[in-house]
């Protein structure tokens, strides 16, 4: 059965609580029924490389031996035409497999990044007050 608007609704949900993410710019499956969803994060938040970094972790690299059919990873249109990361930086999720839901990649996130992911007290790390 084809993915609908609507099974993406946990994960653009769970994505709209963490912070300095944007509300979703689009999102959609291929033929195949792979999905992916593209969002932008607010790199000037305190919190956004932490998010990035976190979500890379989880979505990209969370075990060697048995990784998740996702991939994280950013896009831009050509920085000359447009302009810089603030405006033009977004995000892509990508699932290689129809079988991994967007419900339960949002499982995935929930389960391990910091809880709860709304609070940006949870975020916080030991590193975020040095300077270079």
């Amino acid at each position: 059965m084809p993915m609908q608007a609507s099974d993406f609704a946990p994960l653009l949900q769970f994505l709209d609580r963490a912070p300095a993410t944007r509300r979703g710019i689009s999102h959609g499956t291929d033929p195949k029924g792979c999905w992916w969803i593209k969002f932008q994060i607010d790199i000037a938040h305190p919190h956004a490389w932490h998010l990035v970094q976190e979500m890379g972790h989880v979505l990209n690299y969370l075990s060697l031996g048995e990784r998740l059919p996702t991939t994280f990873f950013p896009v831009s249109p050509p920085p000359p035409l447009n302009g810089g990361p603030r405006e033009f930086l977004s995000w892509v999720l990508e699932c290689a497999s129809p079988e991994f839901t967007p419900a339960e990649c949002a499982e995935w996130l929930s389960g391990r990044l910091p809880r709860p992911v709304e609070d940006d007290a949870a975020w916080a790390h030991d590193d975020d007050d040095v300077s270079p």
